[in-house]
């Protein structure tokens, strides 16, 4: 048996469009960002999804609404996004000035390098595994939306493929990423599907 995981990233937010890191603070959808929801709901509208899962972040909560309306959402606060500690909320150049040598060598290697007050890339990696290997346990042999964040489907997608990047496998805003899972082994079915945006 399989079960098939829809991953869609959340609509995009004012803090997305400034470029500001924005990982655990709870921030809503911008306009822009539930019209591109209302465009996802009108695409996968008469796709029968078993259950629904999302991230208790409001930006995950507000997209998931807008496309599958008012049925039951399973919150999961296991698919948060990565906490970036003392970079929350602030922009590359900010960064740079205040933290510049933390932050180039977390960017060389966030695996290796750690930014103050903020969860270890291992462990968020490690998190996000458990949280979808949990979710296709309880759901054999059936579709599941799971409504979630860049960096959460970014990690998951780059674990899969064996890659330390995980900024490459960072998906658009309301994008959808197919997941299929055959005897608890996660395959890429389709990644960063953002045709309905066009």
């Amino acid at each position: 048996m399989a079960t098939e995981l829809i991953l869609i990233r959340h609509g995009i937010t004012n803090w997305n469009k400034a470029r500001r890191y924005c990982g655990c603070k709870d921030v809503p959808l911008s306009s822009e960002g539930r019209a591109q929801a209302v465009k996802l709901h009108r695409k996968l509208k008469d796709v029968c999804f078993d259950r629904i899962y999302s991230s208790d972040r409001k930006r995950a909560l507000e997209t998931c609404r807008i496309i599958f309306g008012r049925v039951r959402i399973a919150k999961v606060k296991g698919l948060r996004e990565i906490n970036f500690g003392v970079f929350e909320g602030l922009r590359h150049t900010e960064i740079m000035k205040k933290y510049g040598p933390v932050y180039k060598k977390w960017l060389s290697d966030p695996y290796q390098h750690h930014i103050p007050r903020a969860e270890k890339m291992a462990d968020f990696k490690k998190r996000i595994y458990v949280s979808f290997a949990k979710i296709a346990r309880a759901n054999p042999d059936k579709t599941v939306a799971v409504v979630c964040h860049g960096g959460v489907i970014g990690v998951f997608v780059g674990g899969i493929y064996r890659s330390k990047d995980f900024w490459r496998y960072v998906p658009g805003a309301t994008s959808v990423t197919v997941v299929k899972y055959k005897n608890r082994k996660p395959r890429i079915m389709k990644f960063n599907d953002i045709a309905h945006l066009g």
